[in-house]
């Protein structure tokens, strides 16, 4: 039995001009069907149709958080490079301007979560920093939930 190899990335998502979002909405923007259709068209529109069926394979956005805008993407071993040089190519999400920062590049889930993790952890105590004691509840609420889902993670 042969082993399929994937990579994951974290990725951190930034978007310029949240404020002045016609939607309003940073949440409706960043879902993983906008992310992933957005990487799928880099890929195709930097390495055509037949690079972005080879890439398809084992693509799939296993995280978003919409707040934190951290995400985790599953990639074959063989294609990483170029899934990661499209995703560096993406300037718009829909159309709201974006970029995409990798924060880890591991091999196995394992890994990828205790970095997801770590991210997530440091991006919430900055927004309660930021927040000071006006934090709602609701938020950390979703936190624990973001949480829960990189701790759910399987392969």
């Amino acid at each position: 039995m042969v082993q399929f190899k994937n990579r994951y990335m974290v990725m951190e998502i930034f978007i310029d001009g949240e404020k002045e979002l016609v939607g309003g909405d940073p949440k409706r923007i960043l879902s993983s069907n906008n992310v992933s259709r957005a990487i799928k068209d880099s890929i195709q529109l930097n390495f055509g149709e037949c690079g972005l069926a080879l890439s398809l394979g084992s693509f799939h956005v296993k995280y978003l958080n919409a707040i934190t805008k951290i995400c985790i993407i599953r990639t074959s071993r063989a294609d990483h490079q170029k899934v990661w040089s499209a995703i560096t190519m993406i300037r718009s999400i829909g159309n709201c301007p974006a970029m995409f920062n990798l924060l880890d590049l591991s091999g196995s889930i394992r890994t990828c979560k205790t970095a997801a993790l770590k991210c997530e952890e440091m991006k919430f105590e900055q927004y309660i920093v930021a927040a000071g004691d006006h934090c709602p509840q609701d938020i950390t609420d979703i936190m624990k939930e973001s949480i829960d889902k990189i701790n759910a993670l399987e392969s």
